[in-house]
């Protein structure tokens, strides 16, 4: 490979790509998702939130990091190592469609019987078929080239941004031809078979590296297992903390109920995967060279890419607080308004991001255990706290407790960044304002766009 530009100079061409990639993703994505809301009923986009959960929450549930392994390890651009990650995760991938039938099986058991309500999404018949169809896809993806995994190691990821934008234009190119022949909700089910056909395809074609042959290094093997077992069981814990949420809703609410959250819950998710792409993408490869190449200057770095996301993170929080309800009904028909107010208590969550940073710097120190018991933590005060404002304050109260648990773990994030020596809380401090900017520039948005 040629040699590298410098860290500096890689991260802010990654920093653009990824970003200014992700901004155009979203315009496809908010674009698709104006047309859907208006072609298809609500309900629907609650039984494919269902099914997206179920597939999502199983892959997570078997991660073996196989991506930061790269990312970390000094083997990681060896053939024999990629070959051999190719292989496990096409392996895995099979294993997870298994297991993604089996919760179909399990869904559709559970409907026989009438074990679950008959006011909860998961009484839906469509349920059951549409998450063994989902199976398929993510056997599929296991296919992907680790051609991505190599370009996230050395922050080379335009073609990578070029190929996400290409599957997503495909699957909702796929969703509109669909609508017009069938409208319903295998129009979803088929866009998400073309964004992942999509890009298994292009992950090939387009990028630079490794082609990708079928290879068992046992010697491999045992690096990807002693590093992805804690991975594993984080991920497994992080799995249940990124779709509980609507996995406990769905017992809560009806679809239509669900439907509607998951319209705030996707518009929160933009924003928080915009900084988590800085995060976990450019952050952690970013920390990991300097962990490999200059441990000394790990404290300088870190803060040099957490004061950035912190002051996007705290703006957008405050901004995201006032704008919630006006941007809903500016995009969304009457349907959808309650979106407004969940939209609203879920900016709270863009709190916790800065903190991600010193995760992703455990993962770099190869002390990925120290995730695991903070993904620990969040779940089980999601578990209580979510129900508990339920039973009190109903829906309102559910998303509060959701909030609120996860910005517990922020002070045990802390305590665990003073020890590995890399915590400055002047450092910390210095951000928050961009709290009381983002509320001001809300406020002066409201005054532009006017009353509703």
């Amino acid at each position: 490979m040629n040699a590298l530009p410098p860290l500096r100079q890689r991260v802010i061409g990654a920093s653009i790509w990824s970003l200014g990639g992700f901004g155009f993703s979203q315009l496809i994505r908010f674009g698709g998702n104006l047309l859907m809301t208006r072609l298809l009923t609500p309900d629907l986009f609650g039984i494919m939130a269902v099914a997206t959960v179920v597939m999502s929450t199983v892959a997570v549930l078997s991660d073996l990091g196989l991506k930061q392994n790269v990312v970390q390890s000094r083997r990681g651009s060896e053939p024999d190592f990629l070959n051999t990650v190719w292989t496990v995760q096409i392996v895995r991938a099979s294993q997870l469609a298994l297991a993604i039938l089996g919760v179909a099986g399990l869904i559709l058991v559970t409907q026989h019987y009438k074990i679950i309500s008959s006011n909860s999404v998961y009484a839906d018949g469509r349920v059951p078929l549409v998450v063994a169809a989902v199976s398929l896809a993510m056997i599929i993806s296991g296919f992907a080239s680790t051609k991505i995994f190599e370009a996230s190691r050395h922050l080379r990821i335009q073609r990578v941004v070029l190929i996400e934008i290409l599957a997503q234009a495909f699957a909702l190119a796929s969703m509109l031809l669909w609508i017009k022949v069938h409208p319903s909700i295998w129009a979803l089910v088929g866009g998400a078979f073309a964004s992942t056909i999509a890009t298994v395809v292009l992950s090939h074609a387009m990028l630079p590296g490794l082609r990708n042959r079928l290879r068992w290094d046992k010697s491999v093997v045992r690096e990807v297992i002693q590093f992805g077992k804690w991975i594993l069981l984080s991920s497994m814990i992080g799995a249940l903390i990124a779709n509980l949420d609507r996995l406990l809703l769905a017992g809560m609410t009806d679809a239509a109920t669900l439907g509607v959250y998951a319209i705030a819950y996707n518009m929160y998710l933009a924003t928080e995967q915009l900084l988590m792409r800085a995060v976990a993408g450019i952050g952690y490869a970013a920390i990991s060279e300097v962990v490999r190449d200059r441990p000394s200057n790990l404290k300088f770095a870190y803060y040099k890419l957490h004061t950035v996301v912190a002051l996007a993170a705290y703006f957008g929080f405050g901004a995201l607080s006032i704008l919630a309800p006006r941007l809903i009904t500016l995009l969304y028909d009457s349907r959808y308004s309650d979106a407004g107010w969940m939209l609203q208590i879920l900016s709270g969550g863009l709190l916790l991001i800065p903190s991600q940073l010193a995760l992703q710097t455990f993962l770099a120190l190869n002390k990925p255990r120290l995730n695991t018991a903070i993904n620990l933590l969040r779940l089980v005060a999601i578990l209580v706290a979510m129900p508990a404002g339920f039973a009190a304050f109903g829906l309102p109260g559910a998303l509060m407790g959701l909030v609120l648990a996860s910005l517990i773990c922020i002070f045990a994030v802390a305590f665990l960044s003073i020890r590995h020596r890399f915590f400055d809380w002047r450092r910390e401090l210095i951000p928050l304002p961009a709290i009381a900017l983002g509320l001001l520039a809300g406020k002066m948005a409201l005054l532009c766009l006017g009353s509703p």
